[in-house]
């Protein structure tokens, strides 16, 4: 596997796949590698005649300077992983590589990204917008595999690559899972051995509450989960949305959609976990 760590060398390794009409795949990553995102990496590999992975923690998407100086980096690990996956090319750049001057470019996608995450973490899709968009045009890929815990982010992505014309074919892998139900994140490294064995409650859940929808109103089952997640000790919802998957609008009825999709931000201690979940829609 190569190791690359600027554009330029990238442009160049890549274009003799593009002058061959190769197809190249594309998983963009702020590295703390695990098996969520060797399923994609495996996903990638499979459909593209070569797969490039990025390692890169991006600044501009963290509006939470403590989150940015505690996220995990273990760059060595991740290229171990990498290879041993199969991986071609592991794209490692420092932020003056794809930072070499402040980039001042202001997205709106409009509802997607002015909801749930959007407005809990100001500033954040626009960094998320600003760094996958710097990599699709350095890596130029065909398709682009990216987890469906970040929901709302791959909603962001879809919105972003219409906007500026960026020809990727956008593929959304579905949430790996550990035994316990919790959805596998790099912040997972994080929570204390204690807090490790409550976390799953959210998993756990979201997917009771599938059971008893729609039989139940929609708040009825917003009422469930947050109650129930938040009277285990250390555990705090901040928000638990039931939405149209495609518009990210919050639905009142079960008949607004036909697409219900339930999405979770949670604190367990100052980790701050995210999850979703699909409800099936009114047979009509």
């Amino acid at each position: 596997m190569k190791v690359i760590d600027n554009i330029k060398d990238l442009k160049s390794y890549l274009s003799e796949y593009k002058k061959d009409n190769k197809k190249i795949g594309f998983v963009p990553t702020m590295g703390a590698l695990h098996a969520g995102h060797l399923s994609l990496v495996k996903k990638c590999i499979s459909e593209n005649d070569i797969c490039v992975v990025s390692i890169f923690v991006n600044p501009t998407q963290f509006n939470d300077k403590h989150d940015l100086e505690t996220y995990p980096r273990t760059l060595e690990q991740d290229c171990k992983l990498l290879e041993q996956a199969g991986c071609a090319v592991a794209f490692a750049p420092s932020v003056e590589e794809m930072y070499p001057e402040p980039d001042t470019r202001q997205f709106d996608f409009g509802t997607v990204s002015s909801v749930m995450e959007g407005i809990r973490r100001p500033g954040h899709f626009n960094g998320v917008a600003q760094i996958v968009s710097k990599l699709f045009y350095a890596v130029e890929p065909d398709n682009a595999y990216f987890g469906e815990k970040d929901f709302q982010q791959i909603a962001v992505i879809r919105a972003m690559v219409k906007q500026l014309g960026i020809p990727v074919n956008i593929v959304d892998c579905p949430i790996l899972r550990e035994e316990d139900g919790l959805a596998l994140s790099s912040r997972n490294v994080r929570l204390t051995a204690g807090q490790r064995q409550k976390a799953p409650v959210i998993a756990r859940t979201l997917k009771e509450s599938v059971n008893f929808a729609p039989e139940k109103s929609v708040q009825e089952v917003i009422d469930y989960v947050t109650s129930t997640i938040n009277a285990v000790p250390e555990m705090r919802v901040e928000y638990y949305e039931i939405v149209d998957g495609n518009t990210l609008q919050s639905i009142s009825q079960w008949s607004d959609t036909d697409y219900p999709v339930g999405c979770i931000a949670v604190y367990c201690g100052e980790v701050r976990l995210i999850d979703n979940i699909k409800y099936q829609p009114l047979s009509k």
